[in-house]
């Protein structure tokens, strides 16, 4: 398995996993698999030519098998700050070590972009594999949004997450 950052001739594989992962876990996102099977493949491709946007990618040969995107803020009172967002690994690849590797990356990245002294992310309440893996990477707790996302009038709440250099 090697990790990229994903560029616009990846954007037929990162779409494909991306609209696999807002159909199978509506939950874990807050965009949704209706508006996102409804954008282009140019809109997917210009996603990943953002030059404040790191979207990385696991692959397996040619399979993308995870993603996590890495987007920092762009107001000169937040330029401080990086937001995780979309992390997801195929079910498949779940356990093997591939989401960290995602989220390692991610966070090297940051360190080593000027400026950048702190992440967050937001993970739903109920994700205690996802919310272990933060933790085992120094991010702690600071909050929780109550309600934060609600699917076919079910809530879920998102524990709210950072990691500061």
């Amino acid at each position: 398995m090697k990790i990229i950052i994903l560029g616009p001739e990846n954007a037929g594989l990162y779409r494909d996993i991306r609209l696999q992962a807002l159909k199978d876990h509506p939950e874990a996102f807050s965009s949704s698999f209706e508006e996102e099977s409804a954008y282009t493949l140019e809109r997917f491709s210009s996603r990943l030519n953002e030059d404040f946007i790191f979207t990385f990618g696991a692959l397996m040969e040619d399979q993308l098998i995870g993603t996590v995107t890495l987007a920092t803020e762009r107001r000169n009172k937040l330029k401080h700050r990086a937001n995780i967002a979309a992390m997801y690994v195929d079910p498949e690849y779940r356990r093997s070590g591939t989401g960290k590797k995602l989220m390692e990356e991610a966070i090297k990245k940051a360190k080593e972009l000027e400026g950048i002294e702190q992440i967050y992310l937001s993970v739903t309440s109920t994700n205690e594999a996802a919310k272990k893996l933060y933790l085992s990477l120094g991010f702690t707790t600071y909050g929780k949004d109550i309600k934060a996302l609600k699917i076919n009038n079910r809530y879920y709440d998102e524990d709210l997450m950072a990691i500061y250099f």
